[in-house]
């Protein structure tokens, strides 16, 4: 065997380490319904908050861990939540977003129906961290999902790919070893910068009409790389560094998708937008 084809298994698992460390460990994933206090079907939308906010979470996240800080953030201000499990892989429990995502689109297309049946709501407003902000952008596109949809706030998306602070580049000098990844993981292979998805997701534009964009990036980002990467363009889009709302913020990927009060109030800030407050660094206190 060539001494390059040895390293091609151990290149994945540090594709996926690289990507697996930045998601806390939990001793148990609990199931949704029953354990989370969110995707309550019987939750009424207010007149004061009239859609339903559907948590879409990142690669190797799942439907509770991603969302511990931020569901209930919502939920304290009157908010339908709800959050969904996408991209399962046969066999692999709990760290979710692995599969084809074109696929996990289609997921969160009947998610938000469900939603939408239950709620009376017409649209839904989508919050997506990582994968979970790029990946809603195919069934805006291509899936319908535009005429259900009133806004997308993306926190950290890899909109154009995540080069994983350059792990990625390294994959072109080891023959085979993207293909291996694309087998075995999907998911991965379609957020590399150049994949056959990304060129289908962001040709001729990267937004649809009707619906309002915002992305919240950090520039501490080590995983959807370069940061600037993560905005897009378009006549309805706000793209916020989060820096410039508070510079002593050092979140990095993960952290602002889990834990960040100051990009949590930003969110907040895009569902209402009528509503919302100047985002300091006191928001974290909010």
């Amino acid at each position: 065997m060539l001494p390059w084809k040895r390293v091609l298994r151990p290149l994945t698992a540090l594709l996926l380490s690289a990507a697996a460390i930045t998601l806390p460990a939990t001793a148990a994933h609990a199931d949704t319904a029953t354990h989370s206090g969110w995707n309550d079907y019987s939750c009424k939308p207010s007149a004061a908050h009239p859609r339903p906010v559907v948590l879409v979470h990142g690669t190797l996240g799942n439907s509770v861990d991603n969302w511990l800080g931020l569901a209930p953030y919502l939920e304290a201000r009157g908010y339908c939540v709800f959050s969904l499990d996408y991209g399962q892989l046969p066999g692999v429990p709990v760290f979710y977003g692995l599969g084809p995502i074109d696929q996990s689109a289609a997921q969160l297309a009947s998610f938000v129906d469900q939603v939408r049946s239950a709620t009376g709501a017409a649209k839904v407003d989508l919050v997506g961290h990582s994968q979970g902000g790029m990946m809603p952008r195919y069934y805006l596109k291509f899936l319908g999902g535009a005429a259900k949809v009133n806004a997308l706030v993306g926190i950290a998306p890899d909109n154009h790919g995540a080069t994983i602070s350059g792990l990625t580049n390294l994959l072109p000098y080891f023959p085979g070893a993207t293909d291996l990844v694309k087998a075995t993981t999907p998911g991965l292979a379609d957020q590399i910068p150049g994949s056959a998805f990304l060129t289908k997701l962001n040709a001729g534009g990267d937004t649809v009409p009707g619906v309002h964009y915002t992305v919240i990036a950090t520039r501490y980002d080590e995983v959807a790389t370069p940061w600037r990467s993560q905005y897009l363009s378009g006549s309805d889009v706000r793209n916020v560094l989060l820096q410039d709302l508070c510079p002593l913020d050092l979140s990095e990927h993960v952290l602002v998708g889990l834990s960040d009060r100051i990009v949590f109030h930003e969110v907040a800030n895009s569902l209402d937008p009528a509503h919302a407050s100047t985002t300091t660094c006191a928001s974290a206190l909010s």
